[in-house]
């Protein structure tokens, strides 16, 4: 597992540690794929990137934190999305970043700190 310098914020959902096929976040072990936002972590029932929809999107959309930019973890190589996916989402004032797992768990903790209205749906890497 691959450890991050840790982060003070109790009040915010940070990544500390991701690798051998899950996560740590806010020290509770998620040994599945994961949506992370700023106040809340939960258990995302996709399988592998072609599982991704927006219906699998839904608890971001329905969220009562507003999520202006959502980073895909796509395990570990970057992936294409779905245009219609993109289209969708920024209907929704979302804009959809792909990126490897490790980037995407680095690049949402340093928005999160910044208090940027970010959220995360990561696969995780063996």
């Amino acid at each position: 597992m691959v450890d991050f310098k840790r982060l003070d914020a109790p009040d915010r959902q940070t990544i500390a540690a991701y690798g051998d096929g899950g996560f740590r976040i806010n020290g509770q072990h998620w040994q599945q794929p994961v949506l992370v936002q700023p106040r809340l972590t939960q258990a995302w029932t996709v399988p592998n990137l072609a599982g991704i929809s927006l219906e699998s999107l839904t608890p971001l959309l329905q969220a009562e934190a507003r999520v202006e930019l959502l980073l895909i973890g796509c395990g570990i190589e970057i992936a294409p999305l779905p245009r219609d996916l993109r289209v969708a989402l920024k209907q929704h004032g979302i804009v959809l970043e792909p990126m490897g797992t490790g980037a995407a768990c680095r690049t949402y903790n340093l928005l999160v700190m910044e208090g940027r209205a970010v959220a995360a749906a990561l696969i995780p890497v063996a």
